[in-house]
């Protein structure tokens, strides 16, 4: 029977923080798609067109609504999309928090878990407050797959630290 390696502290330590770097960089992108909508709208209208979709899916009409509201705020209001600026602006905050654990992972375990609780509510958040604001059902599952997909990298990140705990302990 073999024996089962235990990963050294400097395993666990770059596995930490690959796993960190993902995290960080995943809210840093998502942040930064939060600043130019009307653009990003558009060229997603485009590749939709471009895979075939028809202009009468709910998806295209739902992304066409989308397009008329950004644009025509933009020209009235173009100070609302100051709010979005704020939202990329509260990413790249966050993905900051994480350089704690970055650089002492047992020490600010806490920030893991801080981001873990902050991932599973994006799934009541996005549920319930898209419906109040008549998001499509789909589109509110897109959003609250960020939390999921946020969730991965952290709750594997905690277990590492866990693991570089008690190695680092004894």
């Amino acid at each position: 029977m073999m024996a089962q390696l235990t990963p050294s502290p400097a395993g666990m330590l770059k596995r930490i923080r690959l796993l960190l770097g993902i995290f960080i960089a995943g809210l840093v992108l998502s942040g930064a798609t939060a600043i130019p909508l009307e653009a990003e709208i558009r060229s997603f209208i485009q590749v939709v067109h471009q895979l075939g979709l028809p202009d009468s899916s709910g998806t295209a009409l739902w992304l066409a609504k989308i397009q008329t509201a950004l644009t025509e705020t933009n020209a009235k209001f173009p100070f609302l999309a100051y709010g979005t600026d704020w939202l990329a602006f509260a990413h790249f905050v966050i993905a900051i928090a994480f350089i704690g654990p970055w650089r002492d992972p047992v020490k600010n375990v806490w920030v893991i878990e801080f981001g873990m609780i902050a991932c599973l509510l994006v799934v009541p958040f996005a549920l319930g407050v898209g419906a109040i604001r008549g998001i499509p059902f789909g589109w509110r599952l897109i959003d609250c797959s960020f939390g999921v997909g946020g969730i991965i990298p952290l709750g594997l990140c905690r277990r590492e630290i866990k693991k570089l705990a008690r190695a680092t302990v004894s």
